[in-house]
């Protein structure tokens, strides 16, 4: 393609991306009240009351309210904008390797919503333990705008990393990273799974830390493995057609 034609291609994959998580979003407004809900759950405690939530301006309240709508419909909607990404992508496929786009597809949603939900497991941890520190006789009056923004945003940056390892081994396939390349990297990719999940979480709740880091390590090493075996089949054929060729 074109330069042109990749452009007009990337800006209607966008656009159908869009549609769809305005579309979710829609859906996420009607229920947005019942997400508050949930996501406050955790200031609860074992039925103790940990803090309470403040809007302290006017709009704070509609503002939230938006924003859950809009993750609500990023989450729901992820088949679709993750398909998007992935039609874009296809043409920089081989034939043969074009099969596998589907693979990539059926693996990208899963993760990326089990990432969300891994997200939301740790939030509880999080909230008890950064409460706690509060001194006796005093109570916690939590900016609920802010609240809601850390817990929404961890829930997502959390679905997307867990994606991350589908997107190298999709780099693989085009040829642009080799798995040893990947493998060899795989401090630097500890310690920025270290790092992140230092960043998402309170630097003092070292459960919910490792609870975030185990999974995503793992998933690299997925990824490493599954892009050194498809290496080696490719050598494998890459050596047959030479030696194929070479006998005519």
């Amino acid at each position: 393609m074109p330069l042109v034609e990749h452009l007009m291609e990337l800006r209607k994959r966008l656009m159908w991306a869009a549609v769809a998580i305005l579309v979710g979003g829609v859906v996420g407004w009607f229920v947005s009240d019942w997400v508050l809900q949930l996501l406050t759950g955790p200031l609860l405690g074992q039925g103790k009351k940990l803090a309470t939530i403040n809007f302290a301006n006017v709009t704070s309240a509609f503002d939230v309210r938006f924003e859950i709508a809009i993750i609500v419909g990023v989450v729901i909607t992820s088949p679709i904008w993750l398909f998007q990404i992935f039609a874009f992508l296809t043409p920089a496929f081989t034939r043969q390797e074009k099969k596998y786009v589907f693979g990539f597809f059926f693996s990208a949603v899963p993760l990326f919503l089990a990432g969300c939900a891994a997200g939301a497991l740790v939030i509880p941890h999080i909230v008890g333990l950064m409460v706690s520190f509060a001194p006796i006789n005093t109570a916690n009056l939590l900016d609920g705008k802010a609240y809601l923004d850390f817990v929404l945003r961890l829930i997502l940056v959390v679905g997307i990393a867990f994606v991350l390892p589908v997107f190298l081994v999709l780099l693989n396939f085009v040829g642009v990273l080799q798995g040893r390349t990947i493998l060899k990297s795989w401090r630097i990719a500890i310690l920025a799974v270290t790092v992140f999940t230092a960043l998402a979480t309170p630097s003092a709740d070292i459960i919910s830390m490792v609870l975030l880091a185990i999974p995503m390590i793992v998933l690299y090493f997925v990824a490493v493995a599954v892009s050194l075996v498809h290496d080696k089949r490719k050598a494998k054929r890459d050596a047959a057609i030479l030696e194929g060729a070479g006998s005519l």
